[in-house]
């Protein structure tokens, strides 16, 4: 297993570490929301504190429902996380195209000398 692969595979597990101990050491029980986003959580403290509170903006736009809110949430990561491949691509390419062209010419230039060498070596003599 080369040493991308060890690493690789090391990081896929603790990205499932992260994601499945949160629910095996039961960190969520006894709330009513156990995995509520920061939002919420900040509205319910403030709400606690100071129950006159009255925000100064309201949302543009409310989702019908928390599961349309998780699908628009989800798709605005997916939308960011292929503008950030796309640009690292873009760059990688960029990187292996600069590096193929100053490969070329000294490769061309090699090509080139050993034929006018082989032509001046073949040539009849007058």
């Amino acid at each position: 297993m080369s040493r991308n692969a060890k690493i690789n595979t090391l990081l896929l597990l603790l990205v499932a570490a992260l994601a499945v101990l949160p629910l095996a050491l039961g960190l969520g029980e006894g709330k009513e929301e156990p995995f509520a986003g920061a939002d919420a959580q900040a509205e319910a403290a403030i709400t606690e504190l100071k129950p006159d509170y009255e925000p100064w903006f309201s949302p543009l736009y409310e989702p019908p429902s928390g599961e349309v809110e998780s699908a628009l949430f989800a798709l605005q990561a997916a939308l960011g996380a292929g503008v950030l491949a796309y640009y690292f691509g873009v760059r990688k390419g960029r990187r292996q195209g600069l590096a193929q062209a100053e490969r070329q010419p000294a490769a061309a230039q090699a090509a080139a000398a050993a034929a006018t060498a082989t032509a001046t070596a073949t040539a009849p003599e007058a």
